[in-house]
């Protein structure tokens, strides 16, 4: 399984051909996102058209909840890089489902994630 991070998705909303492609490699049942993402893209619709569109899209994915586990993990990251490497509350978040799930990254941003210690990036 493959976690997505936001910014894959609103890619394959703009019709991405490269990211729309890796995605099919991947396979719709390897896909997931974290709560994150989810939240992240619904404050992002422009209006109930879009949004319906998104969450019918997401209802294929498999979407992690942010639980005891993924909480802890998160603090733990923050406490580590918010100050060093100015790691930001949705990343860290993010990084942290991956990592508490044992699953790889999925993100066009690596510089955000890169220097997360056990993190895998797809």
């Amino acid at each position: 399984m493959i976690l997505c991070d936001t910014n894959i998705l609103i890619e394959f909303y703009k019709n991405n051909s490269q990211i729309i492609s890796e995605l099919r490699l991947i396979g719709l049942n390897q896909l997931a996102i974290s709560t994150i993402t989810q939240a992240e893209l619904y404050y992002g619709a422009i209006n109930n058209v879009e949004l319906k569109k998104i969450k019918k899209h997401l209802k294929l994915l498999h979407i992690f909840p942010v639980d005891i586990t993924v909480s802890n993990q998160f603090i733990e990251l923050m406490e580590t890089y918010s100050l060093s490497h100015k790691l930001s509350i949705p990343d860290a978040l993010i990084a942290s489902t991956a990592l508490v799930h044992k699953i790889d990254l999925y993100t066009l941003n690596v510089k955000d994630f890169r220097f997360i210690v056990g993190l895998n990036l797809h």
